[in-house]
């Protein structure tokens, strides 16, 4: 046949038909549709639609023109999913699949990027936010499409039309300033640039290096008040002027939200409200929000040896992020959530007002417990109820390595640790092993810590173990009896002996580069499954990685999924935290890094949580899905990552925001929607 006839052909056209047909603009069937692409370096079997390269493609230069995949590449893939059913169900279990599928093959095709074709566009790989976004943020999909070529396309996009500037819209922090002035705001607690304490103020409470580099964006100003009606009046003068408002705790935000946006904004630092009152008596203490973790276990600990919180091990965490999200922790088996043991707050709302719990109204009082902080207002402090713990519980760390049967234990562990007695928490963190043998030659292992602490003492807990974990093989001089307050050191990796008013401290013992993930379990992986986990810890970018299995049972089945808006409770095994971690700086080897988590995450996607593939706000990750930064977010835009945070629990919130912050004054890059805002906007 001709050339032209081939191409009626290949559009599955009659070829010996009119070729006014090639004319024509409508498609023979439309359908619902996702699409993903890859490409493959190494001759590996797979299904969809393979496309060959070689021959002029393998002679025209990567840098020709700005599409890269040239040379090495021997076949392109296109993953496609078709289906005919209308609904937002129905397109999340198909594009679900296609996600799947698009996981499996990570193992199999390009890495470093993983490539993929712009014109079969997917925004899973990452997106812009809509109005303002970083180098950094747009390299994520980029470079990926582009690979080399993304930055000589930033200069020339950079040369023919400058990006977007701050300045006009940072006009208004003049108004921002001078509207706090003209209230009894104390202008020795606002800091500008032009300050000499600016530097020293925002870098304090930035507790990940990836966002404490030269690129990173800037706060105009930052205000650290010393009352509450300092806070009111920063939240008045923020939205009166239209600044875009962030809200810092202690700084431990996984992706820095608290102290990070791509438009012009302030950050309302809570470091200046730290009171804690303890009532003994009524077992219970109100907090204030720019507190710590360990700030509030020392109050604890001065004023009584039989009572505790179940909040998380690290000290330095501030309880406004920590509460807000649902709070973790080593007594959760015993007592659930931090979320789930508080009993009033005080917040302020949108619209400038002081609130507790009754005036505020249930809904919102639930929405802030467990629905990640920066959506619904500014929590101010919160009531507590405190829990009882005995004079005495015990602590033991178990370290097994693969020679030691460190898998078949981890495997039991599985089984077992989810069902043990509530009194009893055993995590595990797992991690690379670098030692020398007797010849002085490297040698690398995995180590599974077995990291427990019991409420009570050791003739009490090792009966316990022989009966449901000999394996492990738990004997007396492992373990230590301590108070409670000594195991918090313990976790914390101080000295148990030492003065408790490290708890004190806002700083952290190290702080690094890092990025996190996290995913819940509902079925025992298989050993086979495990020992693929353990292959991605001896590459080079794993040597200060690390997974932690934390386990569930207990008082985690009994508290309903629709209590608070932290969904994860019965039916879980465990929750996994994945992390890696860098000390060098630069875009390339942060990008080696991510990448690493990236394929670890993709791998783990068989053995996890689906439909959807659940984590846990407090460990945030935007690469789940992100809003679009001014606020004019979609709902389904919104459920792509929201659903994955809050389940079932996502619609509720939605219409709590509606209801006390229409116009989507709270935001961030994963902060609930607004309908209001999104059908205003027609989107």
């Amino acid at each position: 046949m001709s050339w032209i006839e081939s191409i009626m052909y290949f559009a599955g056209f009659p070829i010996d038909g009119s070729l006014d047909v090639l004319l024509s603009r409508v498609q023979p069937t439309t359908r619902y549709f996702k699409a993903k692409s890859d490409y493959v370096h190494e001759a590996k079997s797979s299904y969809v639609i393979l496309t060959p390269y070689d021959g002029r493609m393998d002679e025209i230069s990567a840098s020709d023109i700005l599409f890269p995949h040239r040379t090495g590449n021997l076949y392109k893939i296109q993953h496609s999913v078709y289906w005919d059913e209308e609904g937002e169900e129905v397109a999340e279990r198909h594009i679900s699949w296609i996600r799947r599928l698009y996981s499996y093959m990570a193992p199999f095709v390009s890495m470093f990027p993983r490539a993929a074709y712009i014109n079969y566009r997917d925004l899973a790989i990452g997106m812009n936010n809509k109005k303002g976004y970083s180098y950094m943020q747009a390299k994520v999909w980029v470079i990926k499409y582009f690979k080399n070529n993304f930055d000589r396309l930033v200069h020339v996009k950079t040369k023919k039309k400058n990006k977007a500037s701050w300045s006009a819209l940072a006009d208004n922090h003049e108004e921002f300033i001078q509207c706090l002035s003209h209230s009894n705001q104390t202008s020795s607690n606002i800091y500008t640039p032009n300050n000499s304490s600016f530097p020293s103020i925002l870098q304090f409470s930035i507790q990940n290096l990836r966002f404490n580099t030269t690129e990173t964006p800037k706060p105009l100003v930052i205000v650290t008040p010393v009352s509450e009606s300092e806070v009111q009046r920063v939240i008045l003068c923020a939205k009166k002027t239209g600044m875009h408002v962030r809200v810092r705790g202690a700084g431990h935000d996984y992706e820095g939200l608290s102290y990070v946006s791509e438009v012009p904004f302030v950050i309302v630092d809570l470091i200046n409200l730290r009171t804690i009152n303890v009532d003994v008596n009524d077992k219970s203490a109100w907090v204030e929000a720019g507190s710590t973790i360990g700030e509030l276990y020392y109050r604890i600990a001065e004023k009584s040896k039989t009572l505790g919180f179940p909040a998380g091990v690290c000290p330095t965490v501030g309880v406004g992020g920590h509460f807000s999200g649902g709070g973790y922790g080593v007594m959760l088996r015993k007592y659930g959530l931090a979320a789930d043991n508080i009993v009033d707050a005080r917040l302020i709302d949108a619209k400038g007002r002081i609130l507790d719990r009754a005036s505020m109204g249930e809904d919102l009082f639930w929405a802030i417990r467990g629905g990640g902080g920066n959506s619904f207002g500014l929590v101010l402090a919160w009531k507590i109820k405190l829990v009882d713990v005995p004079e005495i519980v015990t602590v033991f760390t178990l370290d097994k390595t693969l020679e030691q049967n460190a898998t078949k234990l981890v495997h039991r562990w599985q089984y077992v640790a989810p069902r043990f007695h509530e009194d009893l928490f055993i995590r595990i963190l797992v991690s690379r092993l670098n030692s020398s043998n007797q010849g002085g030659n490297n040698q690398q292992t995995i180590v599974a810590s077995f990291n427990s602490i019991f409420l009570g003492g050791i003739d009490r807990l090792l009966p316990i173990m022989q009966e449901n974990f000999p394996e492990l093989g738990l004997r007396r001089e492992d373990c230590i009896e301590m108070s409670w307050i000594e195991s918090i050191m313990y976790f914390a990796g101080f000295p148990t002996d030492g003065p408790l008013d490290v708890l004190l401290s806002r700083v952290q013992l190290s702080t690094r580069y890092f990025k996190a993930k996290s995913d819940y379990v509902y079925q025992p992986i298989p050993e086979g499954g495990l020992e693929g986990i353990w292959r991605y810890f001896f590459e080079d970018e794993a040597k200060s990685s690390q997974v932690i299995l934390s386990p569930y049972g207990g008082r985690m089945d009994e508290i309903s999924a629709s209590a608070i808006p932290f969904p994860h409770r019965a039916g879980n095994l465990y929750k996994i935290q994945h992390l890696v971690y860098w000390d060098e700086e630069g875009e390339e080897v942060a990008e080696r890094h991510i990448s690493w988590i990236r394929r670890l995450y993709s791998y783990m996607a068989p053995f996890v949580s689906k439909l959807p593939r659940a984590a846990y706000i407090n460990y945030r990750d935007l690469d789940i899905g992100v809003n679009n930064i001014k606020g004019y977010t979609s709902y389904v835009q919104a459920k792509v990552w929201g659903i994955k945070y809050f389940k079932n629990n996502f619609d509720r919130l939605v219409h709590v925001k509606t209801k006390v912050d229409p116009s989507n004054f709270f935001r961030n890059e994963q902060s609930i929607p607004s309908l209001t805002q999104w059908k205003n906007k027609g989107e």
